[in-house]
């Protein structure tokens, strides 16, 4: 959207001092309000004139005829791709907050998360989204093979932050007579033994790379029943599968002006409580938009696929485990936001929990 306008150095600086008003106030911005507020050199009728071709460009628009001007969410764009930095000091204090409160050797995954969420939403102002990690390269923990009924046998996977994942198998069975149950029951506690001793700490990702060639003696035999087990295991994380997304901050954030109809609050309450399978696609998804400097997404209003965020903006950067994107760290608020901060707490807390998940994986937690 960007690239289609150019503006003036002066254009960029009255539409900058605009927005950064209009963020402060949630008031429509006069050319009186600029020139004595912001100290420009510019006379009022210049300034006027000037937000008047800004308006005709489609960056700002009057509410009422008798009002000043808001920032639209085109001129909203033009400043996160070309007015503004994040602000390093926000980043470091998300840092130094989530560093100091954070005890990642006396808490599961999902509660640390939660905690992060909770540090995110309050530093920022702003509702903080945060999905689990994907499955493919959270930690294997414990294993085991449990006959359910005769032929059949379930796979049970705990992995880390105590997530579940289970796969049901048919058992060979012999062609002369059925096995007997005793038999059975000790062959799988045979098989969980050896592939604890196999699998436990390492990835789910990393399954399908393992070689099965040179089995131990003993276990040859069930080198096919395996090599299948552990197929139909990482079959369904091998494409990005919909994680729990942990909020907080949703009675903060609507408190703001821009959340005064209850029909608008009520959707978006829907949709972050009863539809998270569609936001977080939203949320997960990691390419960066094509004009931008950052490495934090920013969907704004109408930017957004989904009708109850069409009034807001959505932050959100990936977090790596073995540099792959396992998980989204997001921010959702008005478009009257502080870019500055929003973005540099996204891309800091998205960092944080990179080498966070490192040391984790590093020290066998």
């Amino acid at each position: 959207m960007s690239a289609q306008v150019s503006l003036t150095n002066r254009q960029q600086h009255i539409l900058w001092a605009t927005i950064r008003h209009y963020i402060a106030t949630a008031e429509p911005v006069g050319s009186k309000v600029l020139a004595q507020e912001y100290d420009m050199i510019f006379s009022p009728a210049t300034i006027r004139a000037c937000m008047g071709v800004l308006e005709k460009s489609g960056l700002l628009y009057q509410p009422h005829t008798s009002a000043g001007r808001v920032p639209s969410d085109s001129g909203y764009r033009i400043y996160v791709d070309q007015l503004m930095k994040p602000s390093p000091s926000m980043g470091r204090k998300i840092e130094n907050l989530l560093t100091d409160s954070l005890k990642w050797e006396e808490s599961n995954l999902e509660a640390l998360l939660r905690d992060a969420a909770q540090i995110l939403s309050t530093v920022s102002g702003y509702i903080a989204l945060i999905t689990m990690p994907q499955s493919q390269t959270m930690r294997l923990r414990h294993l085991q093979l449990v006959a359910i009924q005769p032929g059949k046998v379930m796979l049970i996977v705990v992995m880390d932050g105590y997530h579940t994942q289970s796969v049901l198998m048919e058992l060979a069975q012999s062609k002369e007579a059925e096995l007997d149950e005793t038999i059975v029951e000790r062959e799988l506690q045979i098989l969980s033994n050896f592939l604890n001793s196999k699998l436990r700490g390492i990835s789910v990702g990393e399954i399908s790379t393992l070689d099965w060639s040179e089995l131990d003696r003993e276990f040859v035999q069930y080198a096919d029943f395996l090599k299948n087990l552990l197929s139909e295991l990482t079959r369904p994380m091998r494409t990005p599968v919909a994680t729990p997304i942990l909020i907080r901050g949703i009675s903060e954030v609507l408190r703001q002006p821009e959340f005064s109809e209850l029909q608008q609050v009520q959707m978006l309450l829907h949709l972050l409580e009863e539809e998270q399978d569609r936001l977080w696609p939203t949320i997960f998804e990691s390419t960066e938009s094509p004009n931008s400097k950052h490495r934090a997404k920013v969907k704004i209003g109408t930017e957004n696929t989904l009708e109850p965020m069409r009034t807001c903006t959505l932050v959100c950067a990936t977090y790596n485990q073995d540099r792959i994107p396992v998980g989204s760290v997001g921010i959702l608020g008005p478009t009257r936001m502080l870019y500055e901060n929003a973005i540099a707490l996204v891309e800091a807390t998205a960092d944080y929990l990179t080498g966070a998940l490192s040391q984790r994986e590093g020290s066998g937690e």
